[in-house]
């Protein structure tokens, strides 16, 4: 399955041995990403990735009263907050033909009824919803119908400001109280990713739980999962221990994501420093690139990590929100023609060999990359109609399928006038199931 691929992937790197004759290395600057993240936590439900026997993926409840204190964070949330899942099963035997429920719990510890509010929901299935199908390499994609796996079909659907048909737009929990945000099956053989934005007006505590049930019926009932959450263990097996940052060996093993990290959006304005409103646009025949989603030892020479922090973990899983899965880009690029002359510019993203130091001077690329996709998922561009530079277009939207290494197609060419400046709006859903590092490229032709 594509999906457990490339989380392999991602889950343990070492640097590539690739013959010099196979690359292509363009020699241009490449810059730290503007910006930072914002405050909001972050659950991630995404260790161990394949499961399939029932027990606890995450709780941010107290280890108190629990049977297995291991497996409780002890982290309460209020106020805006996001919740990612995403997890694997597969058909092993008889006893693994059962499907198995994704259940998340939240639950009120007040002597006060707090309010829920449901900003934006999806979960989708591989086999059902949304399978892995080849694709081309970039498509336009007005209408949101151009998808290959869960994790490409809810970048979009998120990025849009929508959510998936079905989901409560809110609730209230009781005073000690607990309720089902997610009650529903993972076949065998299937995949499941779930991404919702919540905002409570009170504290909770979150669990991401599994357990077997019969098919087609509405999940195992709340009684049930409280029980678990009480009498239930971690799931096993674990996936791969994580090094330690300071890990000095050649394999690195960055592990899966099982927590709650710190921030859930990245804006930032793409300018030529902090004292300048503008970003001036390369000479002729010249690009720079700003770096997306850069991770330990794969900074692309800026000694930038991206990577989200983690307020709260287990011991077992990343230090650092490697892929910054389902979190949200949002740059503004004003780009500024400072000569006499118009400029032609063009804006791509690129998935470039991972390094952390740039070796040759330049980003490398394949001449011919292969594999499965290293980025699969949907970038969306707003920028002049042309009446004015600060007008901006209905957003245009593009799918994206890019492997290590690629270079990508222009997602835009612009036409800028001298001394002019035009704004240019770049959003993306980092979407799961896709390996980081990117690049955002500006060139002048």
């Amino acid at each position: 399955m594509a999906s457990i691929f490339l989380a392999s992937l991602l889950l343990s790197q070492a640097a590539p041995v690739l013959a010099a004759s196979s690359e292509v290395v363009i020699p241009q600057e490449v810059r730290a990403l503007p910006g930072a993240l914002d405050n909001r936590p972050f659950l991630h439900s995404n260790s161990p990735e394949l499961i399939n026997t029932g027990g606890i993926l995450l709780s941010t409840f107290p280890e108190s009263g629990k049977a297995s204190p291991e497996a409780h964070l002890n982290y309460s949330l209020t106020g805006e907050f996001y919740v990612f899942a995403h997890h694997v099963t597969r058909r092993w035997s008889r006893r693994g033909n059962r499907s198995l429920y994704q259940g998340v719990l939240l639950h009120n510890p007040t002597s006060k009824p707090v309010e829920v509010k449901v900003l934006q929901a999806a979960s989708y299935l591989s086999s059902a919803h949304a399978p892995f199908v080849p694709l081309a390499a970039q498509i336009k994609d007005p209408t949101g119908k151009v998808f290959s796996g869960p994790g490409s079909r809810i970048a979009g659907v998120i990025l849009r400001d929508q959510s998936q048909p079905g989901w409560s737009s809110g609730v209230v929990v009781p005073p000690r109280e607990s309720y089902m945000l997610v009650n529903r099956a993972i076949p065998p053989s299937n995949s499941r990713t779930t991404w919702i934005r919540l905002r409570s007006n009170g504290p909770l505590y979150v669990a991401s739980m599994a357990k077997h049930g019969k098919a087609n019926y509405s999940g195992p009932s709340l009684a049930t999962w409280k029980l678990l959450l009480a009498k239930g263990e971690l799931i096993r097996p674990r996936d791969k221990v994580p090094s330690p940052l300071d890990f000095k060996g050649q394999k690195f093993i960055y592990g899966r994501v099982a927590g709650v990290s710190k921030g859930g959006e990245w804006r930032g304005t793409l300018t030529d420093s902090s004292r300048s409103d503008v970003l001036k646009v390369p000479k002729s025949g010249k690009g720079f690139s700003y770096v997306i989603n850069s991770l330990h030892r794969g900074t692309l020479g800026t000694q930038q990590i991206q990577s989200a922090p983690m307020l709260a973990r287990y011991g077992d899983t990343a230090y650092l929100s490697n892929g910054n899965y389902g979190l949200k880009y949002d740059l503004d690029l004003p780009l500024h023609n400072s000569t006499k002359r118009s400029k032609t510019v063009t804006i791509a993203l690129q998935t470039p060999i991972k390094e952390d130091r740039l070796t040759r001077k330049g980003l490398r690329f394949l001449k011919s990359p292969a594999g499965p996709p290293c980025f699969r998922g949907t970038i969306k561009l707003s920028f002049p109609d042309g009446q004015s530079s600060r007008s901006i277009s209905r957003p245009q939207y593009f799918h994206l399928v890019q492997r290590c290494g690629e270079q990508g197609k222009p997602l835009a060419t612009l036409s800028i006038a001298p001394k002019a400046t035009q704004h240019v709006k770049v959003e993306l859903i980092y979407p799961p199931d896709s390996v980081p590092p990117q690049v955002l490229t500006v060139r002048s032709l």
